[in-house]
């Protein structure tokens, strides 16, 4: 059976997340057989380094775990100076000889904890009229993105010698650290150009379940965590054969008792999907909502 679960990669310096997704392929693919599916749960930046959850085979369809989860980053930004990009592999466009001090940097954080209205770097992934920013960006065309929300849930400080300042941040999704920096200096009066970036954290996973890239070729099986521990924050719901083989063949399933909501379903240890419990006339009625391939072809292999 092909590999399925999640792989906490120490994504390297340098990499794009479809470099890091294709290495992860290759490494998990058997010669001569079908590769295997993969994905991953929130992109980074080549700049960027850290945590990137990669999914394999059943566990992609829970990427939005990963995507709509909670981000902690370290990061370090110069105050002197501005690039196109708002990181140090771009062009410099202006330099700034203010140099504000501590006090006055604190001031200024404080007014990005909560929820702020972010605009996004233009040299980012999102579309406009159906073509990546960055790639209009660096065609010269003009682009102007729409201001959204975000919510930055911690912001501390973790060193500030001029003209370097490293937070430790804990935001939202949809939170671009780039422009975090460049409108806290603005704030300031100067710059704030993305030096080093490191993801610590996802959805609350630590950072000691990342996996550096170059274990992956000896131990890669260990590397991989279950789709079910994936799925922590889902109550199961145990089903016995009969009801396994109706659900994984999307037939809705009367329970005698349940909390309603979403449930990780399972049979004798083996994860068949998730599901929608829901009040029924008389019963709780289980909904499914995804239903595992390769639960669906373990459960036909042994006649239900």
């Amino acid at each position: 059976m092909m590999a399925s679960g999640v792989i906490f990669l120490d994504k390297p310096l340098g990499w794009t997340s479809r470099r890091a997704v294709n290495e992860v392929m290759r490494v998990f693919s058997v010669p001569g057989k079908k590769r295997i599916k993969a994905g991953h749960a929130g992109t980074l930046d080549p700049l960027a380094t850290g945590m990137l959850p990669i999914l394999l085979g059943d566990a992609t369809r829970f990427a939005e775990l990963g995507l709509h989860a909670e981000k902690r980053y370290s990061v370090t930004f110069d105050l002197s100076y501005q690039t196109d990009t708002l990181d140090c592999e771009g062009e410099a466009c202006k330099r700034f000889d203010t140099q504000p001090n501590k006090q006055q940097l604190m001031d200024v954080l404080d007014l990005f904890q909560g929820e702020i209205q972010q605009v996004p770097p233009i040299y980012s992934a999102i579309r406009v009229d159906g073509k990546r920013s960055h790639a209009m960006a660096r065609e010269g065309k003009a682009v102007e993105l729409a201001a959204r929300t975000v919510c930055i849930h911690a912001l501390d400080l973790l060193a500030f010698e001029y003209p370097l300042v490293s937070l430790d941040v804990r935001c939202s999704k949809g939170t671009y650290i780039r422009s975090l920096a460049r409108d806290i200096g603005k704030k300031l009066g100067v710059g704030g150009c993305v030096t080093a970036l490191r993801r610590t954290s996802t959805g609350g996973w630590p950072a000691s379940m990342m996996v550096a890239a170059e274990c992956l070729e000896h131990d890669k099986e260990q590397a991989v965590l279950p789709l079910r521990q994936w799925l922590r924050d889902f109550p199961t719901c145990e089903l016995t054969k009969e009801d396994a083989w109706r659900f994984l063949n999307g037939q809705r399933i009367q329970l005698e008792c349940g909390q309603q909501g979403s449930v990780a379903v399972m049979c004798d240890e083996c994860l068949l999907g998730t599901a929608e419990l829901k009040q029924g006339m008389r019963r709780m009625v289980l909904h499914p909502l995804r239903i595992l391939p390769s639960s669906q072809q373990h459960f036909a292999s042994k006649g239900g």
